[in-house]
């Protein structure tokens, strides 16, 4: 086998000189150009983000120029565009801001087609991806719009018909549960195997809420092929890791929100899964909680478990598995195994292999303190690999809090008051420290990985929060505005904040004071029940619910004396704790509490089981003008890995698109996009030229919004 250009020769020799990596075989070889597309989510079914292709390497990067640019639309406060984009031949998939699929001519940006799932509303949603299948001229795009799952002509973008109801089916039915009028959608594209698509879901992080279980579609018909439980059933192994025996009846979550991996040649797809609902909370499902915080393996073709890791036990700090994992080929102990390696928001990596589950890397059950909330039982221990290394921080302490910072000494104050003892500390009332955060180390943007190097590469946030947790009213609320109240607690403040001042964890949820200024009576009662943009339905409240909130939203006088039927926790999910809200910790400025790196760029020889390099990702220019160094920013979206010896990855507040010598870590390019890249880039050839493309939409941690697919190639010679 011929390597594609002699650069590439260089490349592969000055890596192992320089970073000393273990010796490449001729079958790593051989197996490196299977990555010249990118047909699938994050380039391949292993979920790499690796691309063969190095016409675009270390020596002429710099003269990447704009090769075209396409504007989606959708530009709106409640739209962003997390999509790694999709190429077969000569035309490019993507989504827009507001969740319009389109195709586009690969080389120019000339539109051929667009498709709106949400015609004729104001609905908007996102997705991180789309999938494609063919078989002869039967050529498909499947993607899923909130609880539908439709299927395209990918030439000409109409439904098709012979799919479930003309063209899409509805992902509520079939789970076993009823879940009407609760929240059920998916962001994340199917996993397609053989005449398969594979799905998970994206559920409510508090009850009530459905099911997260896997299933299994006919993908030219969209008859349910199977169903794995990922909240055992009586009679089916895990059902005994909760102690309440009907927990499979009301408890919700154990889902994958992030997408899945798929070995084709074994027929394995490799399933990351989140936490139960409630996420802080969990006096009501005592136990390890199987197979919530679970990579699980299942034999795709039937859906029967071949394997699983819980990788938290009983979460109780949303410690879901954040990204798809990847699967990987390393040099072990003297042998080649072939291994999936999943990343984790806490920042650890856990490399198993592929066929039977072990770990390749010890794995300690570390002991943690108990919980002093009313009914809770953390569970005692739990499993840290002992390699590779942490790739973020793993605990704060006072010394860690920013010297920079001009509220330095109330931040102290503030630390003062609150845990922050490390991972694995239980929620509180006073307040606790998570560390790294909610949104990692790890998260969905996942990890590359360099098969000629045996080398995982990882972008990492490093952003302390403040959980805390507040006891709720156990008796019957006397007005309206008290079971309002009630209501909001329940249900809206674990994303509007204790005071209604707002939050951007889940999709940038707006502050709510003085919502009577903005909104009447009639608009804040049809979002609750039909939800907009990130914000979920919450059709299963009762009318006189609805009611109650929507009055306490906007402020009104009530004082008349009601009678409020009293229900149980696992019918309304009302729980003895909730929590005030997803807090960052940061200072008067808004920068993080405590010392940089805020973001960075890591390295990881998996043959060996260290970090090799570590950079910041992202800046501050006003810092930078101050004469700071780069101290990275909060970044969503991952990398993607080249023959060239390059890194692309945009992800940063700051909106710069960056290229990174993979062997070094060196910064040797940037592009300052329109709106931030938080969004995985992807990199294919057309006519023999090699294209990087990123979506430039902005959202999430950045006030400014776009619409634009920025693609670059090198200038004509």
């Amino acid at each position: 086998m011929v390597f594609r250009n002699l650069y590439s020769w260089v490349l592969l020799f000055s890596i192992i000189v320089s970073c000393q990596i273990s010796e490449i075989t001729e079958a790593d070889r051989e197996s490196v150009n299977r990555y010249e597309s990118w047909s699938h989510y994050l380039g391949d079914p292993a979920r790499t983000h690796y691309s063969s292709l190095g016409q675009v390497n270390r020596d002429n990067v710099q003269n990447l120029e704009v090769a075209w640019t396409y504007a989606s639309g959708d530009i709106g406060e409640d739209n962003y565009i997390q999509c790694n984009p999709l190429v077969v031949d000569t035309i490019l998939y993507g989504a827009s801001p507001g969740m319009k699929i389109f195709a586009i001519q690969a080389a120019t940006g000339e539109p051929i087609w667009e498709f709106n799932p949400f015609q004729g509303t104001d609905q908007v949603s996102f997705t991180r991806g789309l999938a494609y299948w063919a078989d002869g001229e039967d050529r498909r795009l499947i993607f899923s719009a909130e609880e539908k799952l439709y299927a395209l002509d990918a030439l000409t973008g109409k439904p098709l018909a012979d799919f479930g109801d003309e063209g899409y089916i509805d992902l509520r039915k079939g789970l076993g549960r009823d879940v009407e009028g609760l929240s059920y959608r998916y962001h994340a594209p199917g996993t397609i195997y053989k005449d398969l698509i594979i799905m998970g879901a994206l559920n409510s992080e508090r009850l009530p809420a459905a099911p997260g279980h896997i299933r299994a579609f006919d993908i030219r018909t969209g008859e349910q092929a199977w169903i794995f439980h990922t909240i055992p059933q009586p009679g089916q192994p895990g059902h005994e890791t909760w102690e309440d025996s009907t927990a499979y009846k009301f408890i919700g979550g154990v889902n994958n929100w992030t997408g899945m991996t798929l070995d084709e040649e074994r027929g394995i797809v490799f399933v990351p899964l989140g936490s139960a609902a409630f996420d802080f909370y969990g006096g009501n499902r005592k136990g390890a909680n199987l197979y919530a915080n679970s990579l699980v393996a299942l034999n795709a073709h039937t859906g029967e478990k071949v394997w699983h890791f819980q990788t938290v036990h009983h979460d109780i700090w949303d410690r879901d598995l954040p990204a798809p994992p990847t699967l990987v080929t390393i040099n072990h102990n003297g042998a080649q195994v072939d291994a999936v390696a999943q990343i984790t928001k806490s920042g650890h990596v856990y490399v198993f292999n592929r066929e039977t589950g072990e770990s390749l890397f010890p794995i300690e059950e570390q002991t943690y303190p108990e919980s002093d909330l009313i009914g809770e039982q953390a569970w005692p221990t739990q499993p840290l690999p002992t390699q590779p290394p942490a790739f973020a921080r793993q605990r704060m302490t006072a010394e860690d809090i920013n010297p920079n910072a001009s509220s330095r000494d109330s931040l102290l104050a503030v630390f003062e008051t609150i845990r922050s003892d490390g991972q694995f500390v239980p929620p509180s009332t006073e307040g606790t420290i998570i560390f790294p955060g909610f949104d990692g180390g790890g998260e969905w943007g996942g990890s590359g990985y360099d098969p000629n190097t045996g080398v995982l590469y990882v972008n990492a946030n490093e952003m302390p929060w403040i959980l805390t947790m507040v006891e709720q009213a156990q008796e019957a609320p006397k007005n309206l505005i008290a079971l309002g109240q009630n209501v909001y607690q329940g249900n809206c403040m674990g994303c509007h904040g204790a005071e209604l001042q707002g939050s951007n964890f889940h999709g940038n949820a707006p502050s709510l004071v003085n919502l009577a200024d903005r909104l009447d009576e009639g608009q804040v009662h049809n979002m609750v029940r039909n939800g907009k943009g990130a914000m979920p339905s919450f059709a299963y409240l009762t009318d006189t619910q609805t009611d109650a909130v929507t009055a306490f939203l906007l402020n009104k006088e009530q004082t008349d004396d009601m009678a409020v039927q009293t229900v149980s926790e696992k019918e309304v999910g009302q729980l003895r704790y909730n929590h005030t809200g997803y807090n960052r910790f940061v200072d008067s400025d808004g920068y993080p509490a405590v010392k940089p790196p805020w973001g960075t760029l890591n390295a990881i020889d998996l043959n060996k089981g260290e970090i090799l390099w570590k950079v910041p990702l992202g800046e501050f220019s006003e810092l930078i003008e101050q004469g700071g160094t780069p101290t990275g920013t909060e970044n969503y979206g991952g990398p993607v890995v080249t023959a060239g010896g390059l890194i692309f990855i945009g992800a940063s507040k700051d909106s710069q698109f960056r290229a990174f010598n993979s062997a070094t870590g060196e910064e040797l390019w940037r592009y300052s996009l329109p709106a931030a890249g938080m969004a995985t880039p992807c990199t294919y050839e057309v006519n023999g030229k090699q294209y990087v493309v990123i979506p430039a939409g902005g959202g999430k941690i950045t006030e400014q919004r776009g619409d634009q697919y920025v693609a670059f190639a090198l200038p004509e010679n």
